[in-house]
């Protein structure tokens, strides 16, 4: 028996909703390679002509592109973002972020104040895509790829290392390593985070989000961007003051502790 058509009020809201998102998203495609441009032709000569302001440049720079993402999204596509926690951008910070979607990384540096987070992300960005792979390569993201062969592996082991140890800005990682699809926090991938807690002593942030994983890819948002009601959470700091102590259990409290905020985040959002 076929299922009842949508009452036309309803199929209207969808079809509007729909074109929102088009929009938003045609917005973004077109912005990219003129930013891309800015970013190689401003931002890179201007941090070399101003050493010193170096951090600050970038920072604001990598800010202005996620505000700009996440006001496409929601102002345009129609998506809830909600107001967003500030995490200190001191040298010596770590960010622990669950990962839901493409959003996560805007999200994560819209919530970094004064600096940008370097952020350990997967090596397929380094592809051309505009805008997106030369900020990886000037921001000096660590790269990691699960199918590397063992050689490539050590390297991207070895980058992440030297990120920890040397970087003055905040690192920010996502343990996880990949998307779950329910929006549940999946088991952590303890290699790399092990490695980064033995580098120096650290102030742990744990940055929780949810309501973004219906919509994790771009062609999702077809679907309707304002389908998306996120929440975010910020708890800590954390401090993991001895590197040379063993990281599991301190690693295991984080993901509990991401594993109950999560399940409060979402005891709310039904309430």
């Amino acid at each position: 028996m076929p299922e009842p058509a949508l009452p036309l009020r309803k199929r209207s809201r969808r079809s509007i909703q729909k074109i929102r998102g088009y929009i938003a998203l045609l917005l973004l495609c077109l912005s990219f390679p003129l930013l891309d441009l800015a970013q190689r032709l401003v931002l890179t000569p201007w941090t070399r002509l101003a050493p010193s302001r170096k951090i600050e440049l970038m920072g604001r720079w990598e800010r202005f592109l996620a505000r700009w993402v996440l006001s496409a999204v929601s102002k345009i596509g129609g998506a809830r973002i909600p107001e967003l926690p500030q995490i200190p951008g001191a040298e010596g910070t770590l960010v622990l972020m669950n990962h839901q979607s493409v959003l996560d990384i805007p999200l994560v540096v819209a919530s970094t104040e004064s600096a940008f987070p370097r952020i350990v992300t997967r090596k397929r960005y380094l592809r051309w895509i505009p805008l997106i792979s030369h900020l990886v390569r000037l921001y000096q993201y660590p790269v990691v790829d699960s199918a590397a062969n063992p050689s490539e592996s050590k390297k991207m082991l070895a980058g992440i290392r030297d990120a920890a140890r040397n970087s003055s800005v905040p690192l920010a990682i996502f343990p996880e390593g990949t998307r779950s699809r329910d929006g549940t926090i999946g088991e952590f991938k303890t290699t790399g985070l092990r490695l980064v807690l033995r580098q120096r002593p650290w102030s742990v942030w744990l940055l929780v989000v949810d309501g973004f994983w219906e919509r994790a890819k771009l062609k999702d948002f077809l679907n309707g961007m304002s389908a998306i009601e996120g929440d975010v959470a910020l708890l800590g700091p954390f401090e993991w003051d001895d590197p040379r102590a063993d990281a599991e259990p301190f690693i295991y409290d984080m993901r509990q502790k991401m594993v109950e905020q999560l399940r409060r985040l979402r005891e709310e959002h039904t309430a």
